[in-house]
């Protein structure tokens, strides 16, 4: 049985919810977007941004960022097979870090491991959506 308290944060459904959330699979050559809906537990592919540069790449999320408001952002971490990280794993990582650093948002990451493997390559954006998909299903 719940405490009377907390059958009044049950009473909002919109209490301590995400809605929407961006996603990124971070390559060095280009970094593949989605957006989604935590409420409807959708995502979708957004877009690909070209990674020539660090100024070029942020400007471009900034832009999305304003556009679409997330209260969240999630990074795709790259890891072999067995689970152990490689090279990829600490860009990632160092890119969902400046993520949250320079944006003041809070950034999950989730192991995506098979998600590249299930879309075509360059596909960057779709692989992006199937990352937020996977968060979403969690």
């Amino acid at each position: 049985m719940s405490s009377p308290s907390n059958q009044m944060e049950n009473l909002n459904p919109n209490a301590n919810i995400v809605q929407t959330i961006l996603a990124f699979d971070y390559g060095e050559k280009r970094i593949g977007v989605a957006v989604g809906n935590a409420m409807t537990k959708t995502a979708q592919a957004l877009k690909v941004i070209q990674n020539k540069s660090q100024d070029i790449r942020f400007k471009e999320i900034e832009q999305l960022i304003q556009e679409w408001q997330p209260e969240l952002l999630v990074v795709g971490l790259p890891m072999h097979p067995d689970g152990t990280p490689h090279e990829m794993t600490q860009k990632a990582k160092r890119f969902g870090n400046q993520l949250s650093g320079r944006f003041q948002k809070h950034v999950v990451w989730v192991d995506e491991r098979y998600t590249s493997v299930s879309v075509e390559k360059g596909n960057d954006a779709l692989a992006a959506q199937l990352i937020l998909q996977q968060y979403l299903d969690g």
